[in-house]
């Protein structure tokens, strides 16, 4: 059933809930929880429900000593729990010993893990809403390394967590470490899509003027959905090593190669899971525009920019890059937010879909369906017949 015949009543209908709906948001996730708790709220009083808010409060405070605890402020019996987390908010910090510490990575799953103890036995099923997947940069093992990822999924399901729902994983076959563990991996295309029409409606997808060119081989596939659901051309750039030595955990990229037709005049479109240093897509942008490219839009779900902002500063004003377009399922600085060049895109009315439809044992699939999504889309903008 597309979404067009699916309102919130069909949502939150008491008698097809599984269970009280309830969420939970670990510290440094509470703007995204908000974010999707006022959809379901504004869906919930639709059909008369008298509700303020599914989320109930909760808190990982830390003794002096630095041991944590988590803190479940209300009850949560029978309740169908949806717990945020967001594994890359480096800006909360706690005091220990008269030092300021950002929480890491580690620290947030602790703080998860926390948070499901509380809840663990009263729940009726817990769910795991981890749009960046903990460890999932460490998603496959080389001679002696840990496994991260994968032990952690593996840990989430011994505790009894039902669901995973994450967006766009480094490598989404880390999914068979927990077969037995419903786990969705959502890919925000739609979203970011609409993001760019809205941006730049005069933006053309004809093959002659538009082109998706994927920064690398790890990074084809959604590429390659961006460029079949547009009917556009693909493109690939692919890495080549300096196999002889390691920097930084890896065999350093000596120059990025292009794969595919030209994109001399037109319009350009790279997606990618995250923008960390960066280095790599201003590589890619620099090549293109040697290549007589027209405008370049960049695109990464999780645009972090490990390496700051200056480089970026620079490709814009140059002309290298008309855009980047990231997603707020992670932390963002007030920096980035306030780049003329970086257009955010609001995946919370997408999460808020999956909460209802899970929350109702309804296949979401059932309620939204984004190929449907794209094409209406671009019918409204006239980019299709």
């Amino acid at each position: 059933m597309a979404e067009q015949s699916m309102g919130p009543r069909d949502f939150f209908r008491k008698e097809a809930a599984i269970a009280d709906l309830a969420l939970l948001a670990c510290p440094g996730a509470e703007e995204l929880c908000n974010l999707v708790d006022g959809h379901l709220v504004r869906w919930a009083r639709e059909v008369g429900m008298d509700v303020d808010t599914f989320i109930i409060p909760s808190d990982c405070p830390r003794f002096q000593s630095g041991d944590a605890k988590g803190l479940v402020k209300a009850s949560t019996r029978g309740d169908d729990i949806y717990i945020f987390v967001d594994p890359g908010n480096y800006s909360v910090t706690y005091q220990l010993f008269g030092y300021e510490n950002h929480l890491s990575p580690d620290d947030h799953f602790q703080n998860l893990m926390r948070l499901i103890q509380a809840v663990a036995g009263r729940a009726h099923r817990i769910s795991v809403i981890m749009p960046s997947l903990y460890g999932g940069r460490q998603h496959r093992r080389v001679s002696r390394e840990s496994l991260d990822c994968a032990y952690a999924l593996q840990q989430l399901r011994t505790m009894g967590v039902k669901n995973i729902i994450t967006f766009d994983a480094h490598d989404p076959r880390v999914m068979n470490a927990v077969p037995l563990m419903s786990f969705d991996n959502v890919m925000p295309t739609y979203q970011v899509l609409k993001s760019l029409l809205k941006k730049n409606p005069e933006i053309s997808f004809d093959k002659e003027k538009f082109i998706v060119v994927s920064p690398d081989e790890g990074a084809m596939n959604r590429n390659m959905y961006f460029s079949s659901v547009l009917g556009c051309n693909l493109g690939m750039f692919y890495k080549r090593r300096d196999y002889t030595r390691v920097v930084n955990g890896r065999n350093p990229i000596v120059a990025h190669e292009y794969l595919g037709e030209s994109v001399e005049g037109r319009d350009v479109f790279i997606a990618d899971d995250i923008i960390s240093s960066g280095e790599s897509m201003l590589d890619i942008g620099y090549e293109l525009k040697k290549r007589g490219a027209k405008r370049i839009f960049c695109n990464a779900t999780y645009a972090i920019f490990t390496g700051g902002l200056a480089e970026f500063d620079k490709a814009y004003a140059d002309g290298i890059i008309s855009g980047v377009y990231g997603s707020n399922l992670t932390y963002r600085t007030p920096e980035l937010l306030s780049r003329e060049w970086f257009h955010e895109v609001d995946v919370s009315k997408y999460i808020a879909y999956f909460v209802a439809a899970i929350n109702h044992d309804m296949s979401v699939g059932s309620i939204i369906d984004p190929n449907a999504k794209i094409q209406a889309l671009l019918k409204r903008y006239g980019v299709k017949e």
